[in-house]
């Protein structure tokens, strides 16, 4: 497959508080993903839950589907059971022509609760990786038996949040679960993210590159803001995360530390669109991941 660079409509229009970027038509985020050069797009509450409608509206405007978020309750389910809850969901992607599943348990989570502040995410307690472990790995497999790459999604917010919490997830489950690295959550949740391209390169199956900015990122962190303030920022201010190249994150020794990953670089970036407009940011972004891929020798 090599690189292929796509985008989550969460730039133009926010899926845990839909009314950001609401009033943004869908074909304007598509026709503006063309514009920039991507090639696919993940799936947002906009696009068509039908696989075989999705898959034919994105080729409207000459993209592809990516894959889409799957909210797990793995900690309340068997696999069993958890694979039967995904039947839609499998459907769907399967019918749309991907084969990623991006997985992230949401069972207990708080980042879609603005009255949370990022202090009471939960934690796991160390005796219960294990048996989360087994059982991801359970639903990874039928997964797999089906075609389709569980790529779990460490999330501010949720019991995989920090590095220690990556680490566990990983010690715990085995292929074919692979790890989801994204870039802006690694470097808030506390993490290097290319120690940890570097760590876990033979499992990483899918990566999202957003950007930090440092100085929100601090000021979020001291005031133990909820994860949906702290994106959409303060007033007129902007939040903590935004594109590839306007914050933090160096991206060419992130895209080197990856080795010879191939598959889907996804853009994103959680902002308010009247305060970040989403085609310039999506140019920047775009325009630098392919510059840091570049130097990186990857493209």
């Amino acid at each position: 497959m090599s690189i292929r660079i796509g985008a989550n409509p969460i730039g133009w229009t926010n899926d845990d508080l839909q009314e950001i970027g609401g009033d943004t038509p869908l074909e304007t985020c598509l026709a503006e993903a063309r514009e920039v050069g991507l090639g696919g797009m993940e799936k947002g509450h906009k696009l068509p839950n039908d696989g075989a409608a999705l898959k034919d509206k994105l080729a409207e405007f000459g993209l592809v589907f990516v894959g889409g978020w799957y909210s797990t309750e793995l900690l309340k389910r068997s696999a069993r059971d958890e694979f039967e809850a995904a039947t839609r969901h499998i459907a769907m992607t399967k019918n749309a022509g991907a084969n990623i599943v991006i997985a992230a348990e949401t069972s207990n989570c708080i980042h879609g609760d603005r009255s949370r502040p990022l202090s009471e995410r939960p934690r796991m307690e160390k005796g219960d990786w294990a048996g989360y472990g087994a059982r991801m790995t359970e639903f990874a497999q039928r997964l797999a038996d089906e075609g389709l790459k569980l790529c779990y999604h460490h999330h501010m917010g949720t019991i995989v949040q920090s590095e220690r919490d990556i680490d566990a997830f990983m010690a715990h489950t085995r292929p074919p679960v692979h790890l989801l690295l994204d870039t802006g959550h690694a470097r808030w949740g506390g993490s290097d993210p290319a120690g940890l391209a570097r760590a876990y390169r033979g499992r990483i199956g899918h990566v999202h590159c957003k950007d930090v900015r440092e100085a929100k990122m601090r000021e979020s962190n001291a005031g133990d803001w909820s994860f949906l303030d702290s994106i959409l920022g303060q007033g007129k201010e902007l939040g903590v995360y935004t594109v590839p190249g306007d914050g933090m994150i160096d991206y060419p020794t992130v895209f080197k530390a990856l080795g010879d990953y191939s598959g889907w670089v996804v853009l994103e970036a959680e902002q308010d669109p009247k305060k970040a407009p989403a085609l310039p940011y999506a140019k920047k972004g775009v325009a630098h991941i392919r510059t840091a891929l570049k130097q990186a020798g990857l493209m």
